[in-house]
């Protein structure tokens, strides 16, 4: 069975906006693409994370910390989904890539949030995909897809449907910071570079959207990032 890593942002699980109910929708989503489909989620902290960063950061908490914060966000928001999985899922939520990667199994959908100070969501869910084989990456997003510009700050950016792994590396030339939101990580980048991984991103509320990307559809409405 192919294997799929979905990289599940924190601002899609837990905005504020009907998230119990979505929970469960996109919980019933990723049941039914197990039966085709080896599904790994690695879920981030969104704005409870950054609440937790910014608020110690004005404490003037160091970095490490700050990313110490981040990572039990997001393995916060991982215990939430796997509630809303239920048996599908494994009932711990694991720390490490390796761990995770143990856990696959036929029918069954592996749930984790971060992992140590210094990697996103996103490097976590390329180290993921590496390690368990996967065909594809499926970033699901609060924006429907790249674009040339922040396109909740410029009217005028541009979605851009297609882009290989190079033309995504132009774009990720800051280093990280927690609580940092973007296309993808550069630790990402890289892993999925030299794996020539497919990375799909998606809007993760469009629940139709999801499904094509996880079935590696080219018809979707976000960005296909590949060779």
């Amino acid at each position: 069975m192919d294997k799929v890593v979905i990289s599940l942002g924190g601002s899609i699980l837990i905005p504020g906006e009907n998230d119990g109910k979505f929970l469960f929708d996109i919980a019933e989503l990723l049941k039914e693409m197990s039966k085709s489909y080896q599904i790994y989620v690695v879920c981030g902290g969104g704005k409870v994370a950054r609440y937790y960063i910014n608020t110690a950061r004005d404490m003037g908490a160091v970095e490490y910390d700050l990313d110490t914060l981040g990572i039990m966000a997001t393995r916060i928001n991982a215990k939430m989904l796997q509630l809303a999985l239920k048996d599908v899922s494994n009932s711990e939520i694991p720390e490490t890539v390796e761990d995770a990667s143990k856990l696959g199994s036929e029918g069954k959908i592996v749930i984790m949030g971060g992992t140590i100070p210094g990697h996103t969501t996103d490097g976590v869910s390329a180290s993921l995909a590496e390690a368990v084989g996967a065909i594809r990456i499926v970033n699901a997003t609060s924006v429907d897809g790249v674009y040339t510009a922040d396109p909740k700050k410029d009217p005028q950016a541009k979605k851009i449907s297609k882009m290989s792994f190079s033309e995504l590396n132009e774009m990720l030339k800051d280093g990280h910071d927690a609580g940092k939101s973007g296309v993808f990580d550069a630790m990402g980048a890289d892993i999925v570079m030299r794996n020539h991984l497919p990375l799909l991103i998606v809007s993760g509320r469009d629940l139709e959207e999801m499904k094509k990307a996880i079935s590696g559809s080219s018809d979707i409405k976000g960005t296909i990032i590949s060779d």
